[in-house]
C-alpha cells in the first residue's frame, strides 16, 4: 500500500507537481506522450536550485488563451487513459468555478493565464504522472503561499492570487503564509493538489508508521538564492504490522428527527471525519419507532462529531464507548484493466488479505461509476468483471 506525500514547502505550479512525480517513479513515457499530444514535446532537465537537484519541464507552448469548453476538447484528444483526461477536466472545472467565483459567471470568456497551452500541458502530464503512480493515500503538508502583487490579464492583483485562494479554500488544503514577495502557489498548482487529494480514499490506510521508498523533487524556473524554489513529492509504504486499532463508538436514539435530516446528518459526520455512521430502526419506550444513530471515529473526533449530532438532531445525549478493539484486514488497492466496447478502462480493486492468503476483492465505486456512466452499461457488470478479473489475476489465471 503507497502513499503520496506532498510538501509544497515553496509553492505549487503544474511543471512543478509534475516533475516530482516523475522522479518519484511516474511513466517519463506515457507524459510525454499525453504532453505532446496536446502541446508538443517536453523536455526534461536536471537542474539545481539552491544546491537541490530538481527535474525541470518545459511544454514548449506558445502564447494562448482558450476558453473552458476548448480547453475541454483538446483534453479529450489527449493520448492518455481516459480516468487522466476526466481527472485533468475536473482540475480545470476546479479552476473555472474560481474565475466564475471571483469574476462572474459572465464576467470574463477565456481562461487567459490558466488557459494557455502550458497549462493544459501541465495539466495532463501531471494527471498522467499520477494515474502511473496509482497511490493508494494523498496527504500534504500546508502550501506556503507568497505575498505582494502580480501582473495578470485583469491588471494588478495581489497575492495569493484571488483565484489560487478560492480554490485552495474549496479543496480544503493547508495553507502557510511567507513574506516570501512572490507567487509561490499557481492556481494550476492549487487545481492539482485539491483534485489529487479528493481522488483517493485515506480514512482506512494506516500511515502512523512506514518507510520512503521514492522522493522527487520538481524545479520551478525562478532560482533565488535563499531558498530552493522546488515541490516536493514522496511515495512512503506503510508498515504492515498493524492488525488493529482503536476507536470510539458515538451513539443516540432519535425520535423525532426526518429521514431527510438523518441522511444530511450521517453525510456531514463522514465529511467531518467519521470512519462510519449508520441509522438503524428500533422500537423504543412506548411502543414509539425511533432510530439508533450510529458513529464510528477516533478518539481525537469524538468530540467534534457529538456537536455535529447535537446541532442537526436536538439529542440530548450522546454515549460514547471509549477504546474499543478493533482488528483491521490488511488491504491492498491494484488497477485492472477491462474492456467497456471500444474502450480499455482502469478500474482500482482493492483486495482484503489475512497473512497471505486473500479473502475479498471490491471494485472502487467512483472509478467503476464513472466508467459504467460513460460506457451506458450496468454498475454491477462492470464491478463484476473487475472484480472477477482481480480474483483470477490472484489465482494466477491471467
Amino acid at each position: 500500500m503507497r502513499v503520496l506525500c506532498f510538501d509544497p514547502f515553496s509553492g505549487a505550479a503544474g511543471d512543478m507537481v509534475t516533475g516530482a512525480l516523475l522522479e518519484c517513479g511516474a511513466d517519463r513515457d506515457a507524459v510525454t506522450r499525453a504532453m505532446a499530444s496536446v502541446v508538443a514535446t517536453p523536455s526534461f532537465t536536471s537542474v539545481e536550485r539552491c544546491g537541490i537537484r530538481a527535474l525541470y519541464i518545459e511544454t514548449h507552448a506558445g502564447p494562448a488563451s482558450r476558453t473552458f469548453h476548448e480547453v475541454c476538447d483538446i483534453v479529450s484528444g489527449a493520448r492518455a487513459p481516459r480516468a487522466v483526461k476526466e481527472m485533468a477536466v475536473r482540475v480545470f472545472t476546479r479552476i473555472r468555478d474560481a474565475e466564475e467565483e471571483i469574476h462572474g459567471a459572465h464576467a470574463h470568456t477565456h481562461f487567459h493565464e490558466v488557459g494557455a497551452d502550458d497549462a493544459i500541458a501541465d495539466v495532463i502530464g501531471a494527471c498522467t504522472a499520477f494515474h502511473s503512480l496509482s497511490p493508494d493515500a494523498v496527504r500534504t503538508s500546508a502550501v506556503a503561499l507568497g505575498t505582494g502583487t502580480i501582473k495578470c490579464a485583469h491588471g494588478i492583483y495581489p497575492l495569493p492570487a484571488p483565484a489560487t485562494l478560492a480554490i485552495l479554500r474549496k479543496g480544503h488544503l493547508p495553507v502557510r503564509y511567507t513574506s516570501e514577495e512572490r507567487e509561490l502557489c499557481t492556481p494550476t498548482g492549487a487545481a492539482l493538489l485539491a483534485e489529487f487529494m479528493a481522488s483517493e480514499e485515506t480514512d482506512e490506510i494506516n500511515t502512523d508508521t512506514g518507510h520512503v521508498t521514492a522522493v522527487g523533487y520538481g524545479a520551478g524556473t525562478r532560482n533565488p538564492s535563499h531558498m530552493p524554489n522546488v515541490f516536493r513529492a514522496s511515495v512512503c509504504e506503510p508498515g504492515t504490522e498493524k492488525e488493529a486499532d482503536t476507536i470510539d463508538i458515538l451513539e443516540t436514539n432519535v425520535d423525532d428527527t426526518t429521514a431527510e435530516v438523518i441522511a444530511y446528518t450521517i453525510e456531514r459526520l463522514m465529511n467531518a471525519g467519521a470512519r462510519d455512521a449508520s441509522a438503524i430502526p428500533l422500537i423504543m419506550k412506548k411502543g414509539r419507532p425511533g432510530t439508533l444513530i450510529r458513529v464510528i471515529c477516533t478518539h481525537a473526533m469524538a468530540g467534534d462529531l457529538t456537536r455535529i449530532m447535537a446541532e442537526e438532531m436536538g439529542t440530548l445525549g450522546v454515549r460514547c464507548i471509549p477504546s474499543v478493539h478493533r482488528s483491521v484486514i490488511t488491504r491492498s488497492v491494484e488497477p485492472v484493466e477491462i474492456t467497456l466496447g471500444s474502450e480499455t478502462v482502469s478500474i482500482p480493486v482493492k483486495t482484503g488479505w489475512i497473512g497471505t492468503d486473500p479473502v475479498s476483492c471490491k471494485a472502487e465505486y467512483e472509478v467503476a461509476r464513472q466508467a459504467a456512466k460513460a460506457a451506458h452499461v450496468p454498475l454491477r457488470d462492470v464491478t463484476r468483471r473487475a472484480e472477477e478479473k482481480r480474483w483470477r489475476e490472484l489465482r494466477g489465471e491471467d
